[in-house]
């Protein structure tokens, strides 16, 4: 295939990604206030899922056509662009306060499904059919407790804006969920040909262009949360989309098709963990994300891209 129609079928890929991803989280949204969902638990669920819809359909897509390496490091390099780039830019936009449950709840179990990942890679050098299935359990079982306590908080939510009608909500997700579908395909194998082309491993091309790419909804939506003060929608995206990622997401691909995990995976699995814990520790400093702390993650990104490209 001619490298121009290549890239230009890989742009293509990213603008349905993305205004699919676009899309499909405003009809979530617009749900969920239907429903009087509270703020958390809609950047934790129905946006982190929906902004993580990219990373499902290239990775799950990647692991049924035999990709392993796009289908891996597009996971950790989206892990790693979320916590460092995506609550960065928001940081540096608007600090926020990070809620308390996310910081007793939701990053230790973001954290601990990254470590249990890593474990399951180390100890076999891939992600089996069985544990694959582990990691769709654990999704379901979170997402159930998340329903549960939206459910007894249905009355503390202050979301008064007013939500699309409820048929025009189902409309818009049926459309980005096609949108994000096709585009997931067009990455996937403009990806694979432009490794190819230049002599550059899979894992190189998922870690960085595919995993910044379909991390773009993730920056998108946590920076206009962050700029309209909804911080709560703004750290949850990137937390939730974490756990969906290596839950739900690395749980489907590895269920169709075991998942060998390379080397160079295996370092940046470590990096992956690292990150997510000193964002953490951030978060947990003042329980709010400062201005500097967000310039610090920026920095460490472009750091970490560096030695992608050095390596």
């Amino acid at each position: 295939m001619n490298l121009f129609i290549t890239f230009l079928l890989l742009i293509i890929g990213f603008v349905l990604l993305v205004k699919g991803s676009d899309v499909f989280v405003d009809g979530s949204v617009s749900v969920a206030k239907l429903l009087r969902v509270p703020a958390v638990i809609i950047g934790l669920t129905i946006v982190s899922m929906g902004t993580s819809a990219p990373e499902a359909a290239v990775s799950i897509t990647a692991g049924i056509k035999g990709s392993n390496e796009i289908a891996i490091s597009n996971l950790v390099g989206s892990n790693v662009f979320n916590m460092l780039c995506v609550a960065g830019v928001s940081a540096i936009i608007t600090p926020f306060v990070v809620d308390k449950t996310v910081l007793k709840r939701d990053f230790p179990v973001s954290i601990a499904v990254m470590a249990l990942a890593v474990l399951m890679a180390f100890t076999g050098s891939e992600v089996t059919r069985v544990e694959g299935i582990i990691f769709l359990v654990i999704f379901v079982g979170y997402i159930a407790y998340l329903v549960r306590n939206a459910i007894k908080n249905r009355e503390k939510s202050n979301n008064n804006e007013r939500p699309m009608p409820a048929l025009k909500s189902v409309l818009f997700i049926v459309v980005g969920l096609a949108a994000i579908i096709c585009g997931g395909q067009l990455v996937v194998e403009s990806a694979k040909a432009i490794a190819k082309a230049f002599g550059m491993s899979e894992t190189l091309i998922g870690v960085t262009i595919v995993a910044i790419g379909t991390s773009l909804p993730e920056l998108v939506t946590s920076i206009v949360a962050a700029y309209k003060g909804q911080s709560e929608i703004a750290i949850g995206n990137v937390v939730g989309s974490n756990i969906f990622n290596i839950t739900f997401i690395l749980g489907l691909s590895s269920a169709f098709t075991p998942i060998a995990v390379v080397n160079e995976a295996m370092i940046d699995n470590m990096i992956m963990i690292a990150v997510n814990a000193i964002g953490f520790v951030f978060c947990l400093t003042g329980k709010k994300l400062n201005r500097i702390e967000g310039a610090v993650m920026i920095g460490m990104y472009v750091l970490y891209t560096v030695y992608l490209l050095m390596r």
